[in-house]
């Protein structure tokens, strides 16, 4: 099952077709993503999927529901679990305590008891994802204090030497070009090679120097749908040559306020990631859709392998890459420039499918920061 990454997702585990048929009714009546699982085996299936809450039946048919609460958080240490039962002992509710439950349930309860035990469960992993995210912005914080000292003297101890030798090579390529034909070409391509290497730390220099002073943005209304027709347009003729199935789908939808260049910045830099990652004779699909009655979202999905779970958290993390000619900026500005639009960014792997990133941008104004 797809399913989004902001909605949250609650694992139902019980032997009881009608009682599980009733909770997962009730649970996506309030917005959560439920997948049901009627033993162990199953539920150790699904949790593969990942899950932010578990309700799990004390007694299963292949085990037990307290045994498979303490597994089941060993292999998602942010999953909260619920423990159901209609027969509750002091020694079951001390075991419950002791496999980490976050709370225990005796059946049959009232609806609003079950989501409000629902919803406390919810917020301790609520709680423990903005731990992670502070203390994940903590760290991006001491890196680009580091970053800032050093922008100044890098812009100038680096980028005044690229271009004396830019201007040298070019010289030099202007004297080969006068000597005979037949020896030209063992001289040209060493040129050409340091030419390029040249160009490729200019671009590193750049986004260094993007990455460390972003600029104020002067916002305007940004049709999303034709920048990504124009995207789609720029890398048609690159995805047929690597025998890519580049697909589009973008409908006329409101304007976002924003500046269109850094915006086609973001779909460029992921595009092209997604190129890169998929394989020959596979698939990668831009899009653009309304979320609600004030977001646009864009998706940038691929056919590739996905991100390694390992990595995922760490994508967005300044100097961060797994490419051997890498800044680790390219993500981490696109993560910036999505953020002073007042829009959020995700990363995850698609079940059966590659990684896919989601943008979401507000139709209103919003407040735009330089940071």
């Amino acid at each position: 099952m797809v399913v989004d990454p902001g909605i949250p997702r609650v694992l139902v585990v019980d032997d009881n077709h009608d009682f599980a048929d009733n909770l997962q009714e009730i649970l996506s009546a309030e917005g959560y993503a439920v997948a049901v699982a009627p033993s162990c085996a199953a539920a150790r299936e699904a949790a593969r999927e990942g899950a932010d809450l578990a309700l799990v039946d004390l007694r299963l048919p292949d085990g037990d529901g307290i045994a498979l609460a303490s597994e089941l958080k060993a292999a998602l240490p942010d999953l909260e679990v619920i423990l159901l039962t209609g027969h509750a002992t002091l020694e079951s509710a001390a075991a419950a305590v002791r496999a980490g439950a976050a709370a225990y349930l005796l059946k049959p309860y009232a609806t609003p008891e079950l989501l409000a035990t629902v919803e406390q469960a919810m917020r301790q992993v609520r709680l423990q994802t903005e731990k992670r995210e502070l203390a994940r912005r903590a760290q991006v914080a001491e890196k680009l204090a580091a970053v800032g000292t050093m922008t100044a003297g890098l812009s100038h101890e680096i980028r005044n030497p690229l271009n004396a030798a830019a201007l040298q090579l070019t010289v030099l390529e202007r004297r080969v070009k006068k000597l005979p034909q037949d020896q030209q070409q063992p001289l040209m391509e060493p040129l050409t090679l340091v030419r390029d290497e040249i160009r490729r730390l200019d671009h590193v220099l750049e986004d260094f120097l993007q990455f460390a002073r972003p600029v104020q943005l002067v916002p305007r209304p940004v049709d999303v749908a034709a920048l990504v027709r124009a995207v789609g347009r720029l890398y048609a003729e690159d995805a047929r040559a690597r025998k890519i199935d580049l697909r589009l789908e973008a409908p006329e939808l409101p304007p976002v306020a924003g500046e269109e260049g850094r915006l086609k910045q973001v779909l460029v830099n992921l595009t092209l990631n997604a190129l890169d990652a998929t394989p020959s004779g596979g698939w990668v699909r831009l899009s653009a859709r309304r979320v609600g009655p004030d977001q646009v979202e864009l998706r940038v999905e691929d056919g590739g392998r996905g991100i390694p779970e390992e990595i995922l958290p760490r994508i967005f993390e300044p100097f961060f890459t797994t490419k051997a000619q890498g800044s680790g900026l390219g993500l981490p500005i696109v993560h910036t420039i999505v953020t002073q639009h007042g829009g959020t960014i995700r990363a995850s792997n698609a079940p059966g499918a590659g990684a896919q990133f989601v943008i979401r941008l507000p139709l209103t104004q919003p407040r735009l920061t330089t940071g």
